[in-house]
């Protein structure tokens, strides 16, 4: 057989940083706390457990505190424009993808975005032959697992080349398998029926002519490919992740929780509107469209199979970037750096070296240390801080951020050399968002809008049950239950709203601050 193997440089997938955290081990101080944790942290990999300085957890504690009982916190400006601490890991944004054989003649190379599924489905089964995949824009190509593969008809239906292509992980790369052009399609958890788990295909949107990377079987010890959808089909749609409305579905067996995602055609009247705008950049520039790069031991024969799947304009691999983040530690700081790349498949911020010197950090003295399985299985162990603040600016409120968790971890660039970092999914876990994708000639520029999400009012308990405010009405339901136990007659369970997250079974003082907190916020 005969196998083509590139040697241009690797395609980036940066989901292919499977970062498997087993472990956090904390440096230089006996004093740390640990706690147990299972956190996705790329395909593949699970955070296992956090080990943090006690002095760190005391102070998170005080600062709660704090933040409950003073008045000056509750400046609901302020609220709206900083969340501290983020967590280290954020959402996963899961998809159900379907492939058909929908493709053009040998010599059109080019990818068409399609708003319905068009084509044959390589199995007599659709409903049930997709595939449970991740919408990542950290991509530059789409990823076809091996498994997936194998349910969607792939390997059975004749549509792999003979010729395989590097991708690149964290500090491996790994070869997969270059797909004959077919067609894949996607949608968010919510076309999954959650009780025959079925597929429902009428609202999926995709690219059709586009040849993808497919899993090769995974040698012992190491990770089969993920399945993505990266950038070449991201760039044609706009894509609503709605935080506020997770969806949960099963897939052979395991249960997985996704933000509502929903695709939509550029100009589509339905696509939320979010006040804040972030303006993006599609890096490298000057792209005209999505298209694979055909084999050059083909041509030479006249057979014009690709020889490295679809990207945006066939060389470029251009990714979706930030305009200007800055972040600070100390006396140090980093500011308006345009080399933040926006990867929706990444659940951890990234800075690179260059940075964290910049912020004066020393990888020696981290504040916690993360194992990083790449690709081929291999572990690394690579360190990470929590750095003052960060900032994005943005039309509108910017998004700013405190106490910020951050992996220090050289990552290739499209444009060669590193990124300066990776904008994660633990920055939006608190917020809704729609990319505009674009950036490609005759498109508009890319843009990411977003809009804080409005916490549940826990203290409008009144009238029965509710009126969507909190006002006088609330506040006379918790005096006619005031310094009640379930035991006594007076008992309102709807009243014990504090704190928050585990009610202590008595209304107090405790369950008036949370109501007054969320009175001043309206």
């Amino acid at each position: 057989m005969n196998i083509y193997k590139s040697h241009r440089k690797p395609l980036i997938a940066t989901t292919l940083i499977i970062f498997c955290l087993l472990s956090f081990v904390q440096a230089q101080d006996n004093d740390i706390k640990y706690n147990n944790v299972d956190w996705l942290a790329g395909p593949g990999g699970t955070i296992k457990g956090i080990y943090f300085h006690e002095e760190k957890s005391q102070n998170a504690e005080f600062n709660d505190l704090v933040q409950l009982f003073s008045l000056e916190s509750f400046d609901s400006e302020i609220l709206s424009n900083v969340i501290d601490s983020p967590p280290i890991a954020g959402f996963v944004p899961r998809i159900a993808v379907a492939v058909t054989d929908r493709h053009s003649d040998d010599l059109d190379f080019i990818a068409q975005p399609r708003s319905s599924i068009v084509g044959n489905y390589l199995t007599n089964k659709p409903e049930t032959s997709y595939i449970m995949g991740l919408f990542d824009t950290g991509a530059s190509t789409n990823i076809i697992s091996n498994a997936g593969a194998i349910r969607s008809g792939i390997f059975t239906s004749g549509f792999l080349t003979p010729n395989t292509i590097e991708i690149a992980g964290a500090t491996n790369s790994v070869f997969g398998l270059v797909s004959m052009p077919l067609a894949v399609f996607m949608d968010g958890l919510s076309a999954i029926d959650s009780e025959t788990l079925f597929l429902d295909d009428s609202n999926m949107v995709g690219e059709s002519n586009v040849s993808v990377v497919v899993g090769d079987f995974p040698e012992q010890n190491q990770p089969d490919l993920p399945t993505v959808i990266g950038s070449p089909v991201s760039v044609y749609y706009v894509t609503a992740i709605m935080n506020d409305n997770p969806i949960s579905r099963v897939y052979d067996g395991n249960n997985y929780t996704s933000p509502d995602i929903t695709f939509y055609e550029h100009g589509d009247p339905d696509i939320p509107v979010l006040a804040n705008k972030i303006p993006l950049n599609l890096i490298p520039s000057g792209a005209a469209d999505v298209q694979y790069f055909p084999s050059l031991d083909g041509i030479f024969n006249f057979v014009f199979t690709p020889g490295s799947p679809s990207v945006i304009g066939s060389l470029l691999q251009s990714l979706f970037f930030v305009s200007s983040v800055d972040l600070a530690e100390a006396t140090h700081n980093s500011i308006d750096n345009d080399r933040f790349m926006l990867d929706t498949g990444a659940q951890v911020t990234v800075i690179s070296s260059n940075i964290a010197a910049r912020l004066g950090l020393n990888p020696d003295e981290s504040d916690f240390d993360v194992e990083i399985q790449d690709v081929t299985g291999e572990i690394t162990i690579e360190p990470g801080f929590y750095v003052d603040s960060l900032e994005i600016a943005a039309l509108g409120q910017w998004l700013s951020f405190t106490n910020v968790p951050v992996v220090m971890l050289d990552v290739s660039s499209p444009e060669g050399g590193y990124l300066d970092g990776i904008i994660g999914m633990n920055l939006f876990t608190e917020y809704n968002m729609v990319l505009f994708g674009g950036g490609l000639l005759g498109q508009d520029p890319p843009l990411l809008t977003f809009e804080r999400i409005q916490p549940r009012l826990i203290g409008d308990i009144a009238p029965d049950g509710g009126d969507g405010i909190v006002n006088y009405l609330d506040f006379a339901v918790l005096a006619q239950a005031w310094l009640a136990t379930p035991e006594s007659m007076n008992w309102n369970p709807q009243a014990d709203i504090a704190p928050r997250d585990n009610p202590d079974s008595i209304i107090d003082f405790l369950d008036f601050a949370e109501m007054a907190r969320e009175l001043l916020l309206q």
